[in-house]
């Protein structure tokens, strides 16, 4: 679904980043799921308030698809079901780890 919507990923993206500002170290857009490497401003470390930001907006602006492919759960709470309800961060503090990791979502483009 993610790479069928690639478009409407970049314009949530930056309506993420117009409110909490970003450097986006490196990205990629897979089906199912995203990696991205981030850099925030050394007094700012809140990653949560960007995801869900980001998680709430492109559902909003994708096509709604049929109940039938929805969790009578997500039904009943209103939810798209576009994403997990959680994510994983991983802070890296070493620059030869950044750049292994930069070089890995690379191999995805």
């Amino acid at each position: 679904m993610l790479t069928q919507h690639v478009d409407e990923l970049r314009q949530a993206h930056r309506q993420m980043i117009s409110k909490y500002p970003i450097q986006i170290d490196a990205m990629v857009f897979l089906p199912d799921h995203i990696h991205a490497i981030w850099t925030l401003s050394e007094d700012d470390d809140n990653y949560s308030i960007r995801w869900k930001l980001f998680k709430s907006v492109f559902p909003r602006i994708i096509p709604a698809e049929p109940q039938s492919q929805r969790s009578i759960s997500c039904i009943k709470k209103g939810e798209r079901a576009v994403w997990q309800r959680r994510f994983w961060e991983h802070r890296i503090r070493v620059v030869m780890n950044l750049e292994k990791r930069v070089r890995w979502l690379r191999m995805w483009d």
